[in-house]
């Protein structure tokens, strides 16, 4: 299985431009996960953009 990092980037949400994992799903889970935290992807944009990834603010989303 490979990664198309390319179409993965067209439809990436996160705002955060010097994101070296930018269209890399695998290693942006792996790295958010590693931080107890959740990839961008998952928030509603305007929450994305505060950065706040945390697991608390991502559970506040979707009650």
């Amino acid at each position: 299985m490979t990664c198309n990092q390319e179409k993965n980037k067209a439809n990436c949400s996160c705002t955060y431009e010097p994101c070296a994992r930018k269209g890399n799903c695998c290693a942006c889970i792996a790295y958010h996960r590693n931080k107890r935290e959740a990839p961008g992807c998952l928030f509603p944009a305007d929450i994305e953009k505060t950065y706040d990834r945390s697991l608390k603010r991502l559970a506040t989303c979707y009650k």
